[in-house]
């Protein structure tokens, strides 16, 4: 069993898109980002950044992993999928996916702070961050000009992290006009059932759950316990 500690983001995103695809059994523990959950002690014995998501794998000693790329990687490689077999392949897919992490990530979410979040609006900022953020979807289109996925013909990890970024361009502000490839690449992974349904973890309700104390309480409990296993 995966128990994975996550919120409705595009990082939190990755992880369960991913253990759907890969059909593992997982717990979900919504975390209230809000309340400042991540920043709890308990929590940050799991994931000393204090950021989502993370997993426990209790089926490997109770061993945590954290940092959403780490993440993909670990399940990918514990159940050899998602991720190809080969040399290039698998370096194909682990230089997009490296893309999302050190590029797509970071300056749409930049974007989404400027754009949507900052109380004192500043043109040429929010400019910057989304200029890169389409500079960067422009990347992707012209890789998907060559290929199928990312990394090539078959689905991946990539897929998935990019993906869950790239998806969510118009709550950055960014326009895919023009990004053929991209947009036909964006819809054929939204048609996949795993992906669907891990977009939708944590459900409203569960993540409502959260805020009951009993329940955190509990929660709390059960994770130092098997930490210290």
């Amino acid at each position: 069993m995966i128990e994975l500690y996550t919120a409705a983001t595009p990082n939190g995103h990755k992880a369960s898109v991913t253990l759907e695809e890969l059909g593992l059994p997982y717990a979900v523990h919504p975390i209230d980002l809000g309340a400042g959950e991540q920043k709890q002690d308990w929590f940050l014995k799991i994931n000393p950044n204090g950021r989502i998501p993370a997993i426990v794998d209790r089926g490997n000693d109770n061993f945590a992993v954290f940092e959403s790329g780490a993440i993909l990687v670990y399940l990918a490689e514990k159940t050899g999928e998602l991720m190809p077999a080969d040399e290039k392949g698998r370096s194909r897919t682990m230089q997009w996916l490296m893309f999302q992490m050190g590029g797509v990530g970071p300056m749409m979410g930049q974007a989404n702070v400027f754009h949507r979040y900052w109380q004192e609006k500043i043109p040429p900022v929010i400019a910057r961050y989304q200029n890169e953020s389409r500079r960067l979807l422009e990347v992707l289109d012209g890789r998907l000009a060559q290929s199928r996925y990312l990394a090539g013909e078959d689905y991946t990890i990539a897929d998935i992290a990019n993906w869950c970024w790239a998806r969510t361009h118009e709550w950055s502000g960014v326009s895919v006009d023009g990004l053929d490839h991209l947009q036909r690449w964006l819809g054929d992974v939204a048609d996949r059932p795993a992906v669907q349904r891990g977009i939708c973890v944590p459900r409203r309700e569960e993540a409502l759950e959260t805020r009951d104390r009993a329940k955190t309480e509990e929660l709390i409990r059960e994770v130092r316990g098997f930490l210290q296993q």
